[in-house]
């Protein structure tokens, strides 16, 4: 039997208030995986979950974010059938440094949560944004 270390990453939850009401969620387009999911990313050496959660979040749509409440992490197993844990916080938008489409992420989109929900590729993304429809902190 082989064991596999577990994959931690973490990512956000980018929110922000619609001008017709209500919230949009950011999403990220990957052409490697042709799928939209929630900016998150591998934990490097030594980072901390949060540090982690921030670095991605600006790496990957160009936001540098401010970190709000953690929701429920989501695990799952990854493409290599490692087991994998992805700790998320809310964030809010407090600046722009500009997103530059490229091999990781080529497209960004802001949708209200349910259609977020509904174009998330992921069950396990669906349920943590479709539980912040509802009012829940996650799956």
């Amino acid at each position: 039997m082989v064991f596999r270390r577990e994959v931690r990453a973490a990512g956000g939850v980018v929110m922000r208030d619609r001008a017709g009401g209500g919230v949009e969620v950011l999403l990220v387009h990957r052409p490697k995986y042709d799928d939209w999911s929630l900016p998150k990313g591998k934990l490097d050496p030594g980072e901390s979950w949060e540090e982690a959660a921030v670095r991605e979040v600006l790496e990957e749509t160009g936001l540098r974010c401010r970190l709000g409440r953690e929701l429920d992490p989501v695990a799952y197993r990854d493409r290599k059938g490692r087991p994998k844990k992805v700790r998320y916080w809310l964030m809010e938008p407090r600046e722009d440094a500009g997103f530059a489409p490229n091999d990781e992420v080529d497209e960004l989109r802001w949708l209200e949560l349910p259609a977020a929900a509904l174009l998330l590729t992921y069950a396990h993304d669906q349920e943590l944004v479709a539980g912040l429809a509802a009012g829940r902190p996650g799956p």
